[in-house]
Formats: structure tokens, C-alpha cells, sequence
């Protein structure tokens, strides 16, 4: 089967669902697909490339950071990319197109099924729906529930990496369950190994308000753990965090962003005893996989899709709780019983539950079921 693939961010660009995709068209590859990614080009990126056997074109678009895209450039990609597939797609024949976010990309999908008669599936990734994430998109969302319908309904299938955004796609007026699939993210757990264990405690992620990293530094500020604070990540709330963490009696370090597939990243997991994200919203967190995958203690929300994730194999808390933050960081260094419980409960979790050729094969199961029309 030959597969088009249409999404915002692909690596090196984006966040947590950036990996997730590459991850799935590699498995796609190795079950003897093709898969054309098109995508939002950056500087410094070749305009083509073949990654690990997949075709990725990169459009340019004004993206102006490698870890975030605003509304604007979304809009420039809309352009390039329908001019581009205009051109390319009557000479290269798709059975399949694999969309990732509702919006901007849903748009060019049903576009795409409307002039070339190319079926879509989309995974949602959590900020392009509703409710999600209004720290940004507030105005964005009031807006889009009208095109989220019309995309939704002329697809075969929306996934949801985890059943709260499931929940939240539900309450889109007019959606209907049957067009929608509950398919985890998942993680290689060849690539990600425990190491010998420092006193370390890792966060990581985009630095931005709804992430809590000024909660993790608050627990940390004003005592000293035995343990330094490392943060990976680039953001909006940078230079708040590091003038808030100047002053604090733990130790805390900032990396800048990292590539989650460098050996650098790899290593910090491998090391760090205990892996801390405090989310007030998490879709399917590929971090939280990666950190249970490479034996960390693993503190996370108990909200949205964290709990489903980690599962007993962690401990989760309110977000925005500073004091429960601070008592589960005490508890944790003064158990180590506890501590070598968690890291060992979230590394068989990552083994038996989250394995990438499985959500493959679930992804090819919905192309062959054809779905709901």
C-alpha cells in the first residue's frame, strides 16, 4: 500500500507527537508500505529527504521555531501544501492518507478525499480539539467546532491516543462513537534503557504554563533534596523559570531543547532516578512512555490521559499541588525500597503495554475494516 502522510510537525519539529508519527511510518515501512510524509519545512532542513525508508517533503511556510507553530503558518502550510499536492499527487498514485491533527491538516485531508478520492484516517494529538489546550487556542476553538464535523464525518476514522481525548472528541456536536478508535501511543523499548541510576530527578517538555514546571521548581526551592533538578525543553515561560529556579536550595539545570532521539536525551533518561511532569493536560504523553521505558520513578498528573498511562507503575498527584509535589518527592528519597518499586513496575509496564508494531497493525486494521462512511 502506498501512504500519504500529512502532519504540522515531524522530526526534528514538535513535540511529543512528532516521534509518535515517525514511529508509526517506520513500522508501516517495515511491513513493506510506502509513506510520503508532507510537512512544514524549517531552517536549516533539506526541502527532501528519505528517513529510515520514508519520503519527506518539507514546505516552506514562515515556521519561525522548531518546537511550536502558530496559527499563521499553519494557514502558509495549507497553501504550499495544496499547491504542491496539486502538482505531485497526479503523478503518484495513494491508496491511503494518514492525517495527524484535526486542524490545520483535517482540512487538507478532506480537501484531498473531495478532488482525489484518497480515504483518510486522522489521529487527534489533544490541541487541536476543543477544550484542549486554551491557554492557546481559546479563540481558535470557539471557531473550529463547525469544521471539526465536516472533517470528522468525511473520514473513515479519528484515532485518540488516549481515552480522555476520546472523551473530549465525543463532546463535538454530531460525533458519532463509531467513527472513533482508542489506539495508545507507544514507545521502543530497545531505545530507551534504564542506566546506572543518579540522584537525578528529569522534566521535559515545552515550557509553558499548562506543563507545571514552576510547580516542580516551587516543591524543590525552598529545601534541599538529594538530588539535582534537570530540565529539557525550550518555551515561552524560559526565562520565568530560570529566574524563579536562581534562587533555589536544589540544584536545577536547564538543557535547552533536546532531540528525544539523541544520545544526549537518551542518556539523561538512562540516568535519572525519578522523571517528574505535573501536566494540567496531557493527550498520550510519548515522555511519560520513554521515562517508565528507561527505568525512572515516574510523578505525573492525575488527570487527563497521565493515569492511563502510567497506570499502578507511578505516582500521580493534582496538578498545580506543590505540597503533594514536595510529600511524594520526600517519600520517594526516603524509600529507597519504594523508589527501585517504581522504577522496575514502570519499565515492565513500558515492555507489556505500549510496543510500536502492535499500534501499526491496529492503524492497518482500520484501513482493512474500511469504517464507517
Amino acid at each position: 500500500m502506498r501512504m500519504l502522510v500529512l502532519s504540522i510537525e515531524y522530526p526534528p519539529l514538535g513535540g511529543g507527537a512528532s516521534p509518535m508519527i515517525h514511529e508509526i511510518n517506520k513500522q508501516f515501512i517495515h511491513l513493506g508500505h510506502e509513506v510520503t510524509v508532507v510537512t512544514m519545512a524549517f531552517k536549516g532542513l533539506p526541502s527532501f529527504e528519505v528517513m529510515d525508508g520514508i519520503e519527506v517533503h518539507r514546505l516552506h511556510c514562515f515556521r519561525l521555531h522548531k518546537h511550536i507553530s502558530r496559527l499563521w503558518e499553519h494557514i502558509a502550510y495549507l497553501v504550499a501544501a495544496r499547491k504542491f499536492l496539486l502538482e505531485y499527487i497526479p503523478q503518484h498514485h495513494f491508496d491511503y492518507c494518514f492525517t495527524h491533527f484535526l486542524v490545520p491538516t483535517g482540512i487538507l485531508a478532506k480537501w484531498l478525499l473531495t478532488n482525489f478520492k484518497i480515504p483518510y484516517i486522522i489521529t487527534a494529538h489533544g490541541s487541536d480539539i476543543p477544550g484542549f489546550n486554551p491557554d492557546r487556542y481559546i479563540l481558535h476553538h470557539h471557531l473550529t467546532p463547525p469544521l471539526l464535523r465536516s472533517i470528522i464525518g468525511s473520514s473513515t476514522r479519528i484515532v485518540a491516543p488516549s481515552k480522555y481525548l476520546r472523551t473530549m472528541i465525543m463532546e463535538i456536536k454530531g460525533v458519532t462513537p463509531d467513527k472513533l478508535e482508542h489506539i495508545p501511543n507507544g514507545i521502543n523499548t530497545d531505545d530507551y534503557l534504564p542506566g546506572t541510576k543518579k540522584p537525578i530527578l528529569l522534566s521535559t517538555g515545552r515550557l509553558m504554563a499548562r506543563k507545571g514546571f514552576q510547580y516542580l521548581i516551587a516543591a524543590v526551592a525552598d529545601e534541599y533534596f538529594p538530588f539535582e533538578v534537570h530540565i529539557c525543553g525550550d518555551g515561552p515561560m524560559i526565562h520565568a523559570l530560570k529566574e524563579k529556579a536562581r534562587h533555589s536550595k536544589t540544584p536545577v539545570i536547564f538543557h535547552g531543547w533536546i532531540n528525544n532521539k539523541s544520545q544526549q536525551y537518551k542518556t539523561l533518561l538512562a540516568e535519572a532516578s525519578v522523571y517528574c511532569l505535573v501536566s494540567a493536560k496531557e493527550n498520550a504523553s510519548i515522555s511519560l512512555l520513554e521515562a517508565m521505558s528507561s527505568g525512572c520513578a515516574v510523578i505525573t498528573s492525575n488527570v487527563s490521559g497521565c493515569p492511563e498511562s502510567v497506570g499502578d507503575a507511578g505516582i500521580c498527584i493534582p496538578p498545580a499541588d506543590v505540597a503533594a509535589l514536595k510529600y511524594e518527592l520526600r517519600r520517594l528519597v526516603s524509600s529507597p525500597d519504594l523508589m527501585e518499586h517504581y522504577m522496575r513496575e514502570g519499565r515492565r509496564r513500558a515492555i507489556n503495554e505500549f510496543s510500536w508494531p502492535a499500534v501499526a497493525e491496529r492503524y492497518l486494521d482500520l484501513v482493512n475494516q474500511k469504517g464507517p462512511q
